[in-house]
């Protein structure tokens, strides 16, 4: 069966309006859960950066504070 003959022969409003809502109907809790997975991961990876920015940050401060005693570390 040849699928762009058979939808060529539709209605505009079903190939552009049903078929999509029919598929997000489907598949939405996927398309959903793979956004959120991805959210989840940005978020975690901004809190990484931060976090090791922040220890740098810290090292480097009292590093330049301390130098004249390096036997505190």
């Amino acid at each position: 069966m040849d699928t762009k003959g058979s939808l060529a022969s539709l209605p505009w409003w079903v190939t552009w309006i049903v078929i999509p809502v029919i598929a997000l109907v489907v598949f939405g809790g996927l398309i959903a859960s793979l956004v959120g997975f991805l959210i989840g991961l940005l978020f975690k990876v901004l809190i990484f950066v931060a976090l090791v920015g922040g220890v740098v940050y810290l090292v480097r401060r009292f590093k330049s504070g301390s130098s004249s005693s390096r036997s505190d570390w």
